[in-house]
């Protein structure tokens, strides 16, 4: 197994000791590190969840151009959101973003998230050859 660290400063760049995606094994596969909605600017926190739903999704968009693919390639999406409530708007606000076959997802709700974040997002993507 070969391993390639996916890096661009179009997102935020990693704070801890993660990469902000691993491309593996002949480059078709592509583990993405979770996204919080930080602009990769300023690294502020943007507000609200609208506004963060938007950002975490920009953020991975960022991440997977940075690998050769684009949003239609995330085959699992894992959604966490510290209010389960806002789940409609994860959906909403996707329907933008992604078109069919949509996918495959789990939301998860979580008690808390890094600096403060309301929704966190991580992808695996597949690369056509």
């Amino acid at each position: 197994m070969s391993k390639f660290t996916i890096s661009t400063g179009d997102a935020p760049q990693a704070i801890g000791t993660y990469s902000q995606a691993i491309r593996v094994t002949g480059g078709e596969t592509v583990y993405l590190s979770g996204q919080i909605g930080l602009d990769p600017a300023s690294m502020d926190m943007v507000q609200g969840i609208d506004a963060q739903i938007e950002q975490v999704i920009a953020n991975l968009k960022a991440v997977i151009s940075a690998s050769g693919g684009n949003l239609g390639d995330v085959v699992k999406l894992n959604v966490y959101l510290t209010d389960l409530g806002n789940f409609a708007k994860v959906n909403e606000i996707m329907g933008k973003h992604f078109s069919q076959p949509y996918p495959a997802r789990a939301a998860i709700g979580v008690s808390a998230l890094p600096r403060g974040a309301l929704v966190e997002m991580d992808a695996v993507v597949v690369l056509d050859k």
